[in-house]
């Protein structure tokens, strides 16, 4: 038997039909254990399907859902009462299309059955030792659970026989093809009994599954659950407009403006998943990546801690996370939209399960908005075009969740004592100068992200571009950088006090291993170079230049390796007037 992690069962069963499961056909055996976890209510899916799969026996069976609707429970609470005990062979064959999925699937078999101790339920997928699941198979084992890779691989080493199979079931059938398991799926039916029974779940009914209802079903009995509403009606559909190279900053207020959201981003491909995790982990972002490049044990671990909210947003493939079932996501964020519109309604229904709320978020660029009306005409759902926050929103968001953060905190035992020691530092401060202090800490790295508008108008409006243009900020090369200590919030506060620029009119930064570029708004440039001139950290000259004026811009002096450690930022002398800022002390003092 197996045992793996899955989430509470009772949200996928909930419901407000009138419908008890006694009312169903199920044996007192079923119901007994339905009863003991918690199962009151069926799903409108498992309503229809239930007593058609009981009093038909045996039928070819299409079932179409959504994922999330309980399609699980209709086939798998049937199946058992339909299992023959005394028979030890492998009577139903279950496909689906991820490692994810069947191990769902399997979990809830062996919950339902736990009252039926003669009845095995095996799952075998790829990524897993082939040995190991050899050996589970020469147990007598009634249902399979399977991937159709691995089962292929199963079936030529002989270790698992399917000519006693009764039913098969094919689970998440469109996503088994849209993954290319059609020739596999061809395979497999060609070594099962001519007079078995089919029974199809899905959640559309594109060409490619119509063809294997062709083939392979004879008369099929159909239950199509809401079929006219392509979409949970508890999904909120929204969008941005926004640059391509601004997904990731407009994505990063997102997150620094809800810091409550959890869910899943979708990209295109392996290589953009993994940067767009790597650059947003480096920036402190609770995310990590979810690719087909992965090992199953790294893909088990990247699950485990998604699963146990250990992180903010999981960064994935269309490909990788198929079968994820994961409870309580607020959100679905399409870095890109899916080039198929059907694959969008796959990937929105991760999020507002069980009755509960989501939202479903597509950045896209202005020459895509065509694409967001075909979705509303495919779907029939309305979408709402919303707004990146701006820097303002950001900082009054951040600030009140950080002061209801402070009322709500119980004060630590020793806190008295550290405060009796730290008085004398602050005995000539008000208590709103503390205050002011702590807020701009709050609001340091948000300074950094520049005050500019990520948002762009849809490409078809003549209004103008709220955005300024790019040419209202000028580009420039400091020849100060990693190597120097120094971060982001350190630089810009730098850059600010030598050049008395306001740091609200600093843009974009990149920081590199022994310089940084960035951008300053071009009303307030003039004379920006020549400030820097005489200042000096730890003896070099700094040079400040416009990246474009090369012939100025010479090669920043090497750095020689100390063997002191630059473990903090380092003093900044100024060399007119012989001022120094301590950035570790924050506060000016006379040499």
């Amino acid at each position: 038997m197996i045992s793996v992690y899955l989430p509470t069962f009772a949200a996928l069963f909930n419901t407000h039909s009138l419908n008890n499961f006694n009312k169903l056909g199920l044996s007192a055996s079923i119901l007994e254990v339905l009863d003991k976890i918690g199962f009151e209510t069926p799903t409108p899916v498992q309503e229809k399907a239930i007593p058609m799969l009981l009093s038909n026996d045996p039928t070819d069976f299409i079932g179409l859902a959504q994922t999330g609707t309980g399609k699980t429970g209709a086939f798998g609470l049937p199946l058992i009462d339909l299992i023959d005990l005394n028979n030890k062979a492998t009577q139903a064959l279950i496909m689906a299309p991820t490692r994810e999925l069947g191990q769902q699937t399997g979990q809830m078999l062996t919950s339902f059955s736990q009252n039926n101790k003669a009845l095995n339920v095996e799952v075998v997928y790829g990524g897993a030792a082939i040995t190991n699941q050899i050996k589970a198979l020469k147990k007598p084992t009634q249902i399979v659970v399977a991937t159709p890779g691995r089962l292929l691989d199963l079936m030529k080493r002989k270790a698992i026989k399917l000519d006693h199979v009764k039913y098969v079931v094919l689970d998440e059938a469109d996503e088994m093809l849209n993954m290319g398991f059609k020739d596999d799926i061809d395979e497999i039916l060609s070594h099962t009994p001519e007079g078995r029974v089919t029974w199809l779940f899905s959640a559309t009914m594109p060409s490619g599954i119509r063809k294997l209802v062709k083939k392979y079903m004879d008369a099929p009995l159909e239950v199509s659950i809401n079929a006219d509403e392509k979409i949970n009606k508890d999904i909120s559909h929204k969008y941005v407009i926004t640059k391509t190279s601004n997904k990731i900053p407009a994505l990063k207020r997102f997150l620094d403006w809800q810091p409550d959201m959890r869910g899943i981003m979708f990209c295109r491909t392996k290589i953009e998943t993994q940067q767009i995790a790597d650059d947003l982990g480096n920036m402190g972002y609770g995310v990590e990546a979810l690719h087909g490049d992965l090992s199953q044990g790294q893909r088990d671990a990247v699950m485990k801690r998604f699963k146990t909210r250990s992180m903010q947003l999981l960064i994935a493939t269309d490909v990788a996370a198929r079968g994820i079932d994961v409870n309580d996501l607020t959100h679905v964020i399409h870095h890109s939209l899916p080039d198929q519109l059907d694959s969008y309604t796959h990937r929105s229904g991760r999020t507002a399960r069980a009755g509960k709320k989501g939202i479903s978020l597509a950045f896209i660029n202005p020459r895509e908005s065509r694409r967001i009306a075909e979705l509303e005409k495919r779907i029939k759902v309305k979408f709402e075009r919303i707004e990146v926050p701006s820097v303002d929103e950001l900082k009054s968001s951040r600030i009140n969740n950080w002061a209801n953060l402070i009322v709500n905190t119980r004060v630590d035992d020793q806190a008295e004592v550290i405060l009796n020691k730290l008085d004398s530092r602050f005995a000539h401060l008000s208590k709103e100068d503390i205050l002011r202090r702590l807020i701009t800490t709050q609001l340091d790295h948000l300074m950094i992200q520049g005050g500019e508008d990520l948002n762009e108008t849809d490409g078809r409006s003549s209004e103008p571009s709220r955005k300024q243009d790019s040419s209202g900020f000028n580009r420039y090369f400091v020849n100060v950088g990693i190597i120097d200590g120094m971060t982001k919030a350190d630089l810009i506060h730098f850059l600010s006090d030598v050049s008395n620029i306001n740091r609200k009119f600093f843009g974009q930064l990149t920081i590199q291993k022994n310089c940084a570029y960035f951008d300053v708004d071009s009303s307030q440039d003039k004379g920006i170079s020549q400030k820097f001139e005489g200042v000096e950290i730890e003896g070099r000259s700094i040079r400040v230049n416009r990246d474009d004026d090369d012939s100025k811009r010479s090669t920043p002096r090497p750095f020689h390796k100390k063997t002191e450690s630059r473990s903090t930022p380092p003093s900044m002398h100024f060399g007119r007037g012989g001022k120094k800022k301590d950035f570790n002390r924050g506060r000016k003092v006379r040499r």
